[in-house]
């Protein structure tokens, strides 16, 4: 099991970025949240098997088509828990 954080800045807000993610996470399994930032930056927690995370970051670096990803920030995911849910949910901005 892996757990990250990760800080998405670029062109990804008002593209559809959270829904996309939201589904693309729920495809590969993966449990936590995603939720802009009001500094113009996505921001999500994700946990699940290794190879599923690592997909979500790989679809992260790209994102929905409408996005212009610049750069995908990765942490330890120690501030929340991503695995308080077994799904995937977006959460209100912060």
């Amino acid at each position: 099991m892996k757990a990250v954080t990760l800080r998405i800045s670029g062109l990804v807000q008002g593209v559809g970025y959270r829904d996309s993610m939201v589904l693309a996470a729920r495809r590969l399994g993966v449990a936590g949240w995603v939720r802009n930032r009001l500094d113009g930056t996505v921001e999500a927690c994700a946990a699940g098997e290794d190879a599923a995370v690592d997909a979500l970051v790989e679809w992260a670096r790209r994102g929905p088509p409408a996005a212009r990803v610049t750069e995908v920030t990765l942490g330890a995911a120690e501030h929340a828990s991503p695995a308080s849910s077994s799904t995937f949910q977006r959460r209100p901005s912060a």
